[in-house]
């Protein structure tokens, strides 16, 4: 039951970072990918951070300057300018399909960096991942789009940012880092539009679309915090890749894409190799906890 639970968690979750996405796809229509940034990052830091108030936690706190949550911190910053300009100019079944790729980024990132054992299986499993990568962008070939690097380093940032998260103490709170994280959107969204310019007032639709963008990933944070503490991790883990599923819909349904073969087939290949790779990982951790100490 405990499972079935944290599965419905994560669903959850990876449906609202989906609807989420779409929001600000509609928003990015009329709104340059900074002004975006910078709403976005003010209303999760104001929520947040009275989250964060309401537990009694400290936010101007000595922990900001722990080497793990600087880096997460310059990590989301690099991630949300490279995701959310991918969702305004890429189209939204492509750069779903790339961001599924994380896992397996993050599988090879602690390999490298953070000594966890990966053996010969898991490496082919990244590799051939990869390799589904670079099917759905297909680089070099005709109907390549230079935009779609947006998204491959927008994921990058993402599985650092993960990667950066795993040394943080467990003493520091998910509401403080969750208002860290905002707080840097909204500088990287100020430091963009600085940059770029063209900030725009927002009709009243576009204000609701934008509350609602920040609602549906509120409810998604609080949902994927909720299905990594309930259940087993390897039960509930790929359940990530609901959000492709829910992703497509969208693109079908609102935006009116028809992803292509290749896409389809990257994808398939990325979310398989993914889910072999969570599989291996729950298998030899089960032979570990059955294998008695010398």
């Amino acid at each position: 039951m405990e499972n079935l639970k944290g599965m419905a968690w994560m669903t959850l979750a990876m449906f609202g970072f989906a609807v989420a996405d779409a929001f600000i796809k509609v928003a990015a229509e009329t709104l340059p990918v900074g002004q975006i940034l910078a709403m976005f990052g003010v209303g999760g830091t104001v929520i947040f951070g009275i989250i964060a108030k309401l537990q009694g936690v400290r936010l101007i706190s000595p922990v900001l300057l722990l080497r793990p949550v600087m880096l997460r911190n310059v990590a989301e910053m690099g991630a949300t300018i490279c995701i959310v300009s991918a969702i305004a100019l890429v189209p939204f079944s492509t750069f779903s399909a790339i961001l599924q790729a994380n896992p397996l980024i993050v599988t090879l990132g602690a390999a490298l960096f953070l000594g966890e054992k990966v053996g010969w299986r898991r490496w082919t499993a990244i590799a051939v991942g990869l390799a589904g990568v670079l099917i759905i962008i297909r680089p070099g070939l005709e109907g390549f789009d230079a935009m779609v690097w947006f998204a491959v380093f927008g994921t990058i940032f993402v599985s650092i940012r993960d990667l950066a998260t795993r040394p943080v103490p467990n003493t520091i709170s998910a509401s403080q880092l969750a208002t860290y994280s905002m707080a840097s959107i909204m500088a990287a969204g100020f430091a963009v539009l600085a940059y770029t310019g063209g900030a725009a007032m927002p009709s009243l639709a576009i204000w609701g679309v934008m509350a609602a963008a920040l609602v549906m990933g509120l409810v998604a944070f609080l949902a994927i915090t909720n299905a990594m503490r309930t259940g087993d991790i390897s039960a509930v883990t790929p359940f990530r890749y609901s959000r492709l599923v829910f992703a497509l819909i969208i693109a079908v349904v609102i935006f009116d894409e028809q992803p292509d073969l290749w896409t389809l087939i990257g994808a398939a290949i990325v979310i398989a190799t993914g889910l072999y790779s969570f599989a291996r990982e729950a298998q030899l951790r089960h032979q570990a906890r059955a294998t008695p100490a010398n």
